[in-house]
């Protein structure tokens, strides 16, 4: 066997790091271009090595990770760091947390068994979705007010998927406009979530920025008709929108400026019932209001309409009552193909696929919205057996690792949509932060790949797996 020579310590100035191509900002926070980690490294040797080879390049000076490698010491890291508010909006669950536990005990049912003696020195990870070639099954999910963790919020996100080339979907409450958020991205690949709204002019006009914006898919969210119970936000008296954060797609938007409008206007003539007496968390309410509505702040303090946008918001962001007949509306007003989020029953898989949806996505909303229900994984091969390859399949929530997304394409997703995990990364690091953590993902399924025998995306199949007894 080889061995692998360790660099010479009397090698380690910074000549050194200039000889061999790791400049200094390289080897504290890792490289921005994820083709290039910290020296030459064979394309063959794939993300994993590379990510490897410069967290052990860094290491040599000193230097670890911004944020831990594992999910376990990420999200406990993450609420030691970040404040009550923020942590529970991002961590919590519907009810008791049922289907949060539920969504990661179904990954931890999987066993994966390896291959040997088969040539994995070259590997590729990409996947393609709609006509796009993407470097690995992977994309970030909608988070909404992602300002709760780091004031770049959206932007952050953006840019750090960029870098990597992982498509970001827009969410419906982004802390960032749409338009602002995609100028940040290049021609990166994105996508935007909708939240289907009781005005039918705002959702057209949602969807017409998105495809003014470059997103590539429209992810309409089935699963939040209604906010879930969700006590981990009531115990704390806790709603982001309600205080104007993660409404940034609505108050750019000039149908929903409109309405804001005509509320104000049709107040003006309506008598007010009695107001409580202000406290200093109506006081700071009203400030986040007025900082949320675009303008000047203090006339945004002066005028009624950054409260009146969040009483508008609140009254019209979602719709109970649609049904499939809603869908001709969205086919008609957008050429972008439409994925269904939220599907866990295979009966609506088919049917989606029979009313022309393109994609669907089997998920429980990260456990946000009905405690009980049945695990997004458990789920997933039942709506794979029904849409019969018709149309692609995308898994979210439970996902945490590289070693996730191996087992959610084994069992028939084509891609998943991270959440949490990036999220934490956000707060802990900000723009760094996220690419690390997804950087980490990828490389992490890379190597698991490699690791049990296989050299490519499409030979993973459920005969990888065993189901632990």
């Amino acid at each position: 066997m080889r061995s692998v020579a360790a660099p010479s310590l009397q090698s380690l100035p910074c000549r050194a790091r200039v000889a061999t191509g790791v400049s200094h900002r390289q080897v504290h926070e890792g490289p921005r271009d994820p083709r290039h980690y910290g020296g030459p490294v064979s394309s063959a040797a794939g993300t994993g090595r590379r990510r490897q080879d410069a967290v052990y390049r860094a290491g040599v000076y000193g230097h670890t990770p911004r944020v831990p490698t594992s999910y376990r010491a990420l999200a406990r890291e993450a609420r030691r760091r970040l404040g009550a508010r923020a942590h529970d909006y991002v961590a919590g669950g519907a009810g008791d947390e049922d289907t949060q536990r539920a969504d990661r005990a179904a990954f931890d049912r999987w066993s994966v068994v390896p291959r040997v003696l088969r040539d994995v020195s070259s590997r590729d990870t990409s996947v393609e979705l709609f006509g796009r070639r993407l470097p690995a099954p992977v994309l970030l999910g909608p988070v909404g007010a992602l300002e709760l963790v780091h004031p770049e919020a959206d932007l952050a996100v953006a840019r750090a998927a960029a870098q990597l080339g992982v498509p970001m979907v827009f969410s419906n409450q982004a802390s960032v406009p749409m338009e602002t958020t995609a100028a940040a991205m290049g021609d990166a690949p994105r996508w935007m979530q909708l939240y289907w709204s009781s005005s039918d002019e705002l959702v057209a006009s949602l969807l017409g920025r998105a495809e003014a914006s470059g997103c590539e898919a429209v992810v309409v969210t089935l699963d939040t008709t209604m906010l879930g119970w969700r006590p981990r936000d009531l115990d704390l008296g806790h709603l982001p929108f309600a205080l104007g954060k993660g409404i940034a797609q609505y108050t750019s938007d000039p149908v929903f400026r409109g309405l804001v409008v005509e509320r104000v206007a049709a107040s003006a003539s309506t008598p007010r019932d009695p107001q409580p007496r202000p406290t200093p968390a109506a006081v700071r309410a009203l400030v986040g209001m007025a900082r949320a509505w675009p303008g000047p702040l203090l006339e945004n303090l002066r005028s009624p309409l950054p409260r009146v946008a969040v009483e508008t918001f609140l009254a019209l962001y979602s719709r109970p009552s649609i049904t499939w007949d809603d869908l001709a509306f969205l086919r008609e007003h957008t050429r972008l193909p439409i994925v269904l989020k939220g599907v866990l029953h295979p009966d609506d898989a088919r049917r989606a696929v029979d009313e022309g949806v393109d994609g669907l996505v089997v998920s429980t909303h990260g456990g946000r919205q009905v405690d009980r229900s049945i695990a997004a994984l458990d789920a997933l091969p039942d709506v794979v057996d029904a849409v019969a390859d018709r149309v692609p399949v995308l898994l979210d929530s439970g996902v945490r690792s590289g070693a996730d997304v191996l087992v959610a394409v084994a069992l028939g997703a084509r891609a998943v949509l991270l959440g949490r995990p990036f999220v934490w990364g956000l707060g802990l690091a900000g723009e760094d932060g996220v690419r690390q953590v997804v950087d980490d993902v990828l490389a992490e399924f890379d190597l698991t790949l490699g690791l049990t025998g296989h050299t490519a995306v499409d030979q993973l199949s459920r005969e990888v797996l065993r189901r632990r007894s």
